[in-house]
């Protein structure tokens, strides 16, 4: 529940405004030890208000190995960013537009659904999104795809 219900933003536009201007996005696995946090490069599907992250990485790790074995994970990324200063350090605040959620997480088996992603993920940088990957790095290159099914956006 969001403590400052006068930042949150809640026009979908909006917030999906805010995640493409959003160039990391960390995503929350769990280990032995607690929270175990990695940032991303991603891109993201909007299907009908349906919203999809793909991230991509080497296809052995820790990161790889949590994810199998974790259903459901948490994702935070944040732009914006802008020092208010003041006379007082107290009077100091933070400008910034953040966004957290959780999906179903999985690990992409399937080729043309793995060029998907990647294509997403180029998409997202680069505004252009018809790549061709060689396959030795598909086969080399792990795509994670995380069904949103809950997100938050607040701004302030």
């Amino acid at each position: 529940m969001m403590r400052r219900k006068e930042r949150e933003v809640t026009d979908y536009n909006k917030m999906i405004e805010m995640l493409k201007s959003c160039d990391c996005c960390r995503i929350g696995l769990v280990d032995d030890k607690g929270a175990y946090i990695v940032p991303m490069n991603f891109g993201y599907e909007d299907n009908n208000g349906k919203l999809t992250l793909y991230f991509h990485g080497a296809t052995e790790g820790k990161k790889i190995d949590l994810i199998n074995n974790q259903p459901e994970i948490s994702f935070e990324t944040d732009t914006k960013h802008e020092l208010v200063t003041s006379d007082t350090a107290c009077g100091h605040s933070y400008l910034y537009q953040s966004i957290m959620g959780r999906g179903q997480v999985k690990i992409v088996a399937d080729r043309d659904t793995k060029i998907k992603g990647l294509n997403q993920i180029m998409h997202h940088y680069t505004g252009e999104s018809d790549y061709e990957f060689n396959e030795n790095v598909l086969e080399r290159t792990a795509v994670i795809k995380l069904a949103v099914t809950e997100w938050s956006c607040k701004e302030h």
